[in-house]
């Protein structure tokens, strides 16, 4: 049974693989952009370490920071075709995770004390 003469496959024209190769090209995602993406994520975490004063904020901060060197272990991993460093990359946030529950456990305990999570303030640890 033959197919009527609309419903045929047609043979891709020059222009039709010119335009699947231009958007394949603009549509990959390559080394470069993973490692602008992590240092943006790094830079973004330093800034509200150093200038951010509250106590939650430099905690999400430590956690940008972190998450900015994972990507970069997850894109060398990606290019090297290696799984190490995803294996690193999921130590890493498991150590993250520990870091944000006792520190969240931290920065709870001293409101409930001092009323004030300003880390200039905090500069004893007891009562």
């Amino acid at each position: 049974m033959t197919q009527p003469a609309a419903m045929q496959p047609t043979a891709p024209t020059e222009a039709t693989k010119a335009m699947q190769q231009l958007l394949q090209n603009l549509l990959a995602v390559s080394l470069h952009h993973y490692l602008i993406l992590a240092v943006v994520l790094f830079g973004i975490g330093t800034f509200g370490v150093f200038m951010r004063r509250n106590a939650l904020t430099t905690l999400m901060s430590i956690e940008l920071i972190l998450n900015g060197g994972n990507l970069t272990l997850l894109a060398f991993a990606r290019s090297h075709q290696d799984m190490r460093g995803q294996a690193l990359a999921l130590l890493v946030i498991a150590v993250a995770a520990a870091e944000a529950a006792i520190g969240l456990a931290i920065v709870v305990g001293v409101f409930r004390n001092r009323h004030n999570t300003n880390i200039d303030e905090l500069n004893l640890l007891r009562y």
